[in-house]
């Protein structure tokens, strides 16, 4: 398995599946470990765990600046700051 068929699980079987596979891919593999925490981060965003997706895209960017975890990093810091509490309780 390639961190690149770690996108397809996600896609095609789901976040949990993908969860498991991307922590099996991290605690057996070298190689693209940005990209396999950026697959592990879409999971965890996809399954509504905001902060379990931005400490994922936090490990890949340490490993690779130019990660796409970068980009969806900054999304997620996006969407969590527009995030408005005070709107539920009117």
């Amino acid at each position: 398995m390639t961190a690149r068929d770690l996108e397809k699980i996600l896609f095609e079987e789901g976040a949990e599946k993908a969860i498991a596979e991307a922590k099996n891919y991290i605690s057996s593999q070298t190689e693209d470990l940005d990209f396999a925490y950026y697959i592990l981060g879409n999971a965890y965003r996809k399954k509504g765990d905001w902060q379990g997706a931005i400490n994922n895209y936090l490990e890949a960017i340490a490993i690779n600046p130019e990660s796409p975890a970068k980009q969806a990093y900054d999304m997620a810091n996006d969407i969590l700051d527009f995030f408005n509490k005070d709107m539920y309780n009117q």
